[in-house]
C-alpha cells in the first residue's frame, strides 16, 4: 500500500522540482522529481535514505549530501528524474545505531561492518516503498543512480523495469 498525502513545488539550486509526500502505513517517503514521469522510460532514479549527520550537520565523515547534490545535478541535466527520500536513518537501524557505529568506522572499517560491530544489522533498509512510489507515478522504466545491489534487487523484484544503473561519482 502506498498513499499520496500531499504535493507541491520546491525551488532548489538545481531548478524547480515537484515534491510528493507518500505514506506506506509505517513511514513517510518523499518523491522529488523534475520533468514528466508518467509512462516515461529510462528515468534517472535515486533512492536516498535520510542522514542526520550529512544532511543536517554537514558531516565530513559521510558522502550523503554530496550524493544528493550530484543526483539533483544529473536530473537537472537530463531534464527529468526522481529522487525518493526514505526515512531510514542509519541504513534502517536508526540514529542510535549510527552514533554507536562511529568509533568502528573511525577505526577504518566500512559503515555496514561498523553497524555489525556495534550489534546492528549491516543493512536494515527496505526499499519496497520506493518501488510502490514509482509504480504509483506510472514510471515505465528507470536507470538507478546507485552502486547498492540491494536497492537494485528490491526495486526490480517489486516489478519496476530497471534499464541499468549509474554510479554516483563524487568527482562529477
Amino acid at each position: 500500500m502506498i498513499v499520496q498525502l500531499a504535493k507541491g513545488n520546491l525551488k532548489t539550486k538545481y531548478g524547480e522540482f515537484e515534491e510528493v509526500l507518500f505514506y506506506d502505513g509505517q513511514r513517510e517517503s518523499i518523491a522529488l522529481f523534475m520533468g514528466p514521469l508518467e509512462h516515461e522510460e529510462e528515468v534517472l532514479c535515486r533512492v536516498h535514505s535520510s542522514c542526520i549527520f550529512g544532511h543536517y550537520f554537514n558531516s565530513v565523515e559521510c558522502d550523503c549530501q554530496e550524493q544528493m547534490d550530484i543526483s539533483q545535478q544529473l536530473i537537472q541535466q537530463a531534464g527529468k528524474g526522481i529522487i525518493i527520500l526514505m526515512d531510514q536513518e542509519g541504513k534502517g537501524n536508526g540514529h542510535f545505531a549510527l552514533l554507536n557505529s562511529v568509533k568502528y568506522k573511525r577505526a577504518g572499517i566500512s559503515q555496514g561492518e561498523a553497524y555489525e560491530a556495534a550489534g546492528f544489522k549491516k543493512e536494515a533498509r527496505d526499499f519496497s516503498a520506493a518501488a510502490k512510489i514509482l509504480q504509483h507515478l506510472q514510471v515505465k522504466s528507470i536507470i538507478m543512480l546507485t552502486n547498492n545491489p540491494k536497492k537494485v534487487e528490491t526495486i526490480s523484484q517489486q516489478g519496476v523495469q530497471l534499464n541499468g544503473t549509474k554510479e554516483i561519482r563524487l568527482d562529477i
